[in-house]
């Protein structure tokens, strides 16, 4: 089921996104993959960003379509089942290439709730309101 507060979890994710650019700031791929302790808190974020997109539901690809949603939920269950094979490379590639891309997309996505605009409805946020 989808969130009641969409508000509160595109905030959650660039609350996420922001920490980890925190932890992050000025280190090199290098650094950041001999730091075990920023490594670590940059997974546990990146959980709670897999969390909060995956409360959205259906919205989130409907306010931000230019996501790859199923890419950020799926991290999360990687992160947490397969915790043992994960590519320490391609975390520093979603730090350094996606992140700033995603927190853009939930800024415009809260704005578009704040104003009341939605976008037409896909055939999953249909189906996701049937069930």
């Amino acid at each position: 089921m989808p969130s009641k507060r969409p508000t509160d979890r595109f905030n959650d994710i660039i609350h996420n996104i922001d920490a980890i650019a925190r932890y992050t700031a000025g280190m090199t791929e290098e650094q950041f993959l001999a730091d075990t302790k920023t490594f670590d808190a940059t997974q546990h974020c990146l959980l709670r960003i897999s969390e909060a997109a995956k409360k959205l539901g259906a919205l989130a690809k409907e306010l931000a379509p230019d996501q790859p949603w199923s890419d950020i939920r799926g991290i999360g269950n990687r992160l947490r089942h397969e915790y043992d094979k994960i590519d320490r490379d391609e975390i520093w590639r979603t730090v350094t290439d996606d992140l700033a891309p995603l927190r853009a997309a939930c800024q415009q996505a809260i704005a578009q709730i704040h104003k009341g605009i939605r976008r037409k409805p896909t055939k999953a946020s249909k189906k996701s309101r049937k069930t």
